[in-house]
């Protein structure tokens, strides 16, 4: 399973530094924003919590700050080191604390194979504008949580308890169970296939 292994520890690490993070391959779409202010749609071909490397059709100059909006990770910012043949290598300007939650969430989306989550690959991964949820176990317990990934057949979210696998529980208006751990939270399974329409107030 992927880890990530920071050896840095300050808030705003130099570049040299930051790639003491190993980049993980992903596959993750985003919009980003130069500092001319022009926006363009891209990709993230691979990251780390020090640095990314973006595809895009933008054109930065080197050390130009740039302002990315990246599906499932969220706001990120830094400014560029090198420019590529289809786009450029960002580093990552974020606190000890950013950083951390950066890891985690790559970590999770680098092992979703090994995670088994609960998401048919038939079924595309959507991305949640309203991320902000709540869980509620079958005692009526409810708890706060945050939508990391949603699908048709179920959900990945960052919640701070760690219900038993199996448990059944109600997220907004679908009912599933815990079908796993990971480092931010859990997976669950939807009881039944939900169209579009039903997860139209996290869309």
């Amino acid at each position: 399973m992927y880890s990530f292994q920071a050896t840095q520890n300050s808030n705003m690490a130099p570049p040299a530094q930051q790639r003491a993070f190993q980049r993980v391959a992903v596959n993750l779409q985003g919009r980003l924003m130069l500092a001319n202010y022009e926006e363009y749609v891209c990709k993230v071909i691979d990251m780390s919590p020090g640095d990314v490397n973006f595809a895009c059709a933008g054109r930065p100059r080197a050390n130009e700050r740039v302002i990315a909006y990246i599906d499932h990770l969220g706001r990120i910012e830094g400014t560029v080191t090198k420019l590529t043949e289809d786009g450029f290598v960002m580093s990552i300007v974020a606190t000890g604390r950013k950083r951390e939650k950066l890891a985690a969430q790559l970590t999770w989306i680098a092992n979703k194979h090994e995670l088994g989550l609960p998401e048919d690959r038939r079924h595309d991964r959507l991305t949640p504008r309203n991320t902000v949820a709540e869980l509620m176990l079958e005692d009526g317990r409810r708890y706060p949580c945050r939508l990391m990934d949603l699908s048709l057949s179920g959900a990945a979210i960052d919640i701070d308890i760690r219900p038993p696998i199996g448990t059944a529980v109600q997220l907004g208006n679908m009912r599933g169970r815990i079908v796993r751990h990971f480092l931010e939270g859990v997976a669950i399974e939807f009881l039944s296939l939900q169209s579009r329409e039903a997860l139209t107030e996290f869309l």
